[in-house]
């Protein structure tokens, strides 16, 4: 329902969401891509919610805010504003001298409230809220030196062979900009140190056997032409983009789960989907219970020391 000034009402569940400027243009348009309001942006969210919110539920996000749009200024928000509504979900997170009040996006009306936002894109902590030390999620970055996803898919296929080798289970998910992200589901027993001692390792085995196409090199100049593996997400306070979230890109893409089998699909790229159709892939369920399955760290790391001699 609409409002005489221009504000949308939006239902979400026992909850009435107040959208402002909904025909407010954040994706402009042009020959390549298709112009997309906040109102789009709204019922994106609203639609994609089943799907997206057990990714989110418990974490503190980082939202990227966009409020005039892809052409103006970027905001990387993580304490939440006094005047967001007392029913949003918020923790407090201990940070270097101090602390700082994360949102946590548990239900839809949130969900929509930070579209109304313009909170584009939500990157979530790799560790819950009540364990904030212990992260459940393990993320490997996939990150082309230029637009290549060839070297990208080359990548996760060889990626996924080592962790097979190791009994990890691994999920896919394109990051809606340029790469894929390879996420290892934990059982939250680890400290992140651990995790991200055992994801270098991991990386610098796989980058030490294909030396002329991967590299584990922090510094951009360090790395010519090969794909970096990126772990430095896995760290305290560190964060990666959600499953399902939205892109600051044209086009509205968005940041999508798949299967390994679609890793064959020749039409595949990290822009694959967009506000448009992710729902769709969302529904075929591409992650299908994988990411329930948390693991120990401990047999993997024997295997790994193993492998490496």
């Amino acid at each position: 329902m609409s409002g005489g000034d221009g504000t949308r009402r939006v239902r979400a569940g026992r909850r009435t969401v107040e959208v402002h400027r909904p025909d407010k243009v954040l994706f402009p348009g042009d020959e390549d891509a298709k112009e997309y309001t906040k109102g789009d942006l709204v019922d994106y969210h609203r639609a994609v919610a089943p799907f997206m919110l057990p990714h989110l539920r418990g974490r503190p996000l980082m939202l990227e805010r966009r409020p005039d749009g892809l052409d103006g200024p970027t905001f990387m928000q993580k304490n939440t504003p006094d005047h967001y509504p007392e029913w949003i979900t918020r923790v407090e997170v201990a940070k270097e001298g101090g602390t700082v009040r994360h949102v946590v996006c548990d239900d839809t009306a949130t969900l929509l409230y930070l579209a109304d936002q313009a909170g584009i894109t939500l990157h979530r902590w790799l560790s819950r809220a009540d364990s904030v030390d212990h992260p459940d999620r393990l993320v490997f970055d996939l990150d082309p030196a230029g637009d290549d996803f060839g070297a990208v898919r080359e990548a996760a296929r060889l990626l996924g062979q080592l962790l097979d080798e190791l009994e990890l289970p691994s999920a896919l998910m394109t990051t809606g900009s340029r790469g894929l992200h390879l996420i290892v589901p934990l059982n939250g027993r680890h400290d992140f140190d651990e995790v991200r001692s055992f994801a270098h390792d991991v990386s610098d085995t796989l980058a030490d056997a294909h030396p002329d196409r991967l590299t584990t090199a922090a510094r951009k100049k360090d790395r010519g032409e090969r794909l970096y593996l990126d772990v430095q997400r896995n760290a305290y306070a560190q964060t990666a983009v959600a499953p399902f979230t939205v892109r600051p890109r044209p086009g509205a893409p968005v940041a999508t789960p798949i299967t390994w089998d679609q890793l064959d699909d020749p039409e595949l790229h990290a822009r694959r989907w967009t506000i448009a159709d992710a729902v769709e892939q969302a529904r075929t369920n591409p992650w299908s219970g994988l990411l329930s399955r948390g693991r120990a760290l401990g047999p993997a790391r024997r295997r790994l020391n193993a492998l490496r001699g």
